[in-house]
């Protein structure tokens, strides 16, 4: 039987979106009376539990002044609400956001969470079209920005970036990946964090081409067999990552573009392991929820194809 397909951890989620129902101002108004409704607050959310956490919803009634965001209706018709706005934590519970919580969430958090975060993050950067400079509301059950003489609409836009993890495609423990510090990061304790390389993809290029491009740029090492992976949203403030894994010779000289990368070099197998299973901290490696962590944990499982 072959196992079912590995995603990222924020390419979950399991709501149907019902868009028909965005046009319809009436069944949102009652929809929103009886729906399970969570707060977004600068990026982060409040939770409860520890094995797995969970959203914390409130009550309609009692949620605070924001714009509203439809995201959605379960298998058993409960609705889904997300509301912008200051959110406090109570007694059991933490605010938190996407980075230490994305990975353990379930199938419908993750998803309500990072959509929740997406359209939050969209419609704080939109308070004027940009054609006009006219004052923009929302729309369409937090789905678009219309002007408030009707005139003109906007809808919520995702930016593509590439993200990819160069390895040599070699299997088992002589394998080895290329891996850079950016150089933005901050060295904690003197302990450098590495991560896949990824840029955003220009106007008239492919993501393939992009991932080369991006390469060569950054670290100077000619790439072949770029292979797509997988994809995952990244609402900070708009991408959609999408992974793909690339070969490249380990003798290939590394010339790293200062202004981006500190520091990059190849590790084995055995180096990333230990990194992982905290057996060893020469390094810092990307954090669970990131498509980065998936792209380096798949080489390492040998599931790359």
């Amino acid at each position: 039987m072959t196992p079912p397909r590995r995603i990222p951890p924020l390419a979950r989620g399991v709501l149907d979106r019902a868009a028909h129902h965005r046009l319809d101002p009436e069944w949102l108004e009652q929809a929103w009376r009886k729906a399970r409704v969570f707060v977004v607050d600068d990026g982060h959310v409040v939770v409860d539990g520890d094995d797995p956490p969970h959203l914390v919803f409130v009550d309609p009634a009692a949620a605070p002044e924001g714009e509203r965001f439809f995201l959605g209706e379960d298998d058993d018709a409960t609705v889904y609400f997300a509301v912008a706005a200051d959110v406090t934590a109570g007694e059991g519970q933490r605010r938190v956001g996407i980075r230490e919580i994305g990975h353990l969430l379930d199938d419908r958090d993750a998803g309500l969470f990072i959509t929740g975060v997406a359209l939050a993050n969209w419609h704080s950067r939109h308070p004027y079209s940009p054609l006009s400079g006219k004052i923009t509301v929302t729309g369409e059950g937090g789905w678009t920005r219309v002007t408030e003489d009707g005139e003109e609409t906007m809808w919520p836009r995702t930016d593509p970036a590439v993200i990819m993890l160069v390895h040599d495609g070699v299997d088992g423990p002589k394998g080895r990946c290329l891996l850079g510090c950016n150089a933005a990061w901050p060295v904690l304790g003197g302990v450098r964090r590495y991560s896949t390389l990824a840029g955003f993809v220009e106007p008239g290029e492919s993501a393939e081409a992009a991932v080369a491009r991006e390469v060569g740029e950054e670290v100077g090492v000619p790439i072949s067999d770029v292979r797509y992976v997988a994809s995952q949203p990244w609402p900070f403030p708009g991408s959609l990552m999408l992974g793909f894994h690339a070969l490249a010779a380990p003798g290939a000289p590394i010339r790293v573009d200062e202004n981006e990368i500190l520091e990059a070099r190849w590790f084995g197998r055995a180096e990333i392991a230990a990194v992982l299973d905290g057996s060893s901290r020469a390094f810092g490696l990307p954090f669970p929820t990131s498509i980065a962590h998936f792209l380096i944990t798949e080489w390492l499982a040998g599931r790359v194809r």
